[in-house]
């Protein structure tokens, strides 16, 4: 039964090995084609907009959390 388990699951990791061959073309060929136009720039803004946006979420966040620990401990 093992041995069926185990030929099983190996076969199930082949098949997603080799399907990954085509999604890495795939995105190689959109990335080149975003360059290409220039929209690379766009998506790029976008997630540094984002990531700077949760950055300062957090960094905000975690003042006022300090500010409330420091209020209830010093009572």
């Amino acid at each position: 039964m093992k041995k069926i388990l185990f030929s099983v699951a190996f076969l199930v990791c082949s098949v997603a090995i080799f399907g990954q061959s085509a999604v890495v073309a795939e995105a190689d060929r959109n990335a080149k084609g975003l360059r290409a136009d220039g929209k690379i720039y766009v998506v790029i803004a976008v997630l540094l907009t984002i990531l700077c946006g949760l950055f300062f979420y957090i960094i905000r966040l975690d003042r006022k959390i300090t500010r409330l620990e420091k209020s209830s401990f010093s009572k």
